[in-house]
């Protein structure tokens, strides 16, 4: 039983998603359970399944996926990242409308770090003149 397996790593933020494509109906399993399970809102399904979407290659594979990290959302680019990584090990005519589309690009925003006498990164104490 030697079925193919495509791996992907995606990450965004603190969340790492480590994404597997096995042959199959389309159906989406996160950290065990379906996605419709695991995310809440309807926009982070759409960003999950949009390289899957952009290559039609939405009933092709089944989706296995493991992330920790991160809030929801965080965790959705993750996992959206590394779905595009796995397809493109999949099959690599799918790189120009992947690439196109922006999904390949790893999204360099992160958390800025709080700063001495700061509350925050950016916001300061409160003034007051007396």
């Amino acid at each position: 039983m030697a079925t193919t397996k495509y791996y992907g790593t995606g990450r965004r933020k603190k969340s790492i998603a480590r994404v597997y494509l096995v042959p199959g109906t389309g159906k989406i399993t996160i950290n065990k359970r379906d996605i419709d399970e695991y995310l809440g809102m309807e926009t982070l399904k759409v960003i999950v399944r949009q390289p899957l979407v952009a290559t039609e290659t939405v009933d092709k594979f089944d989706v296995l996926v493991n992330v920790r990290g991160g809030g929801y959302t965080g965790q959705a680019g993750a996992i959206r990242h590394g779905i595009a990584r796995a397809l493109l090990e999949a099959d690599s005519d799918f790189r120009p409308v992947l690439k196109a589309a922006g999904f390949l690009t790893r999204d360099p925003r992160m958390k800025e770090r709080k700063k001495y006498g700061l509350k925050a990164a950016r916001r300061a104490p409160q003034f007051s003149k007396r």
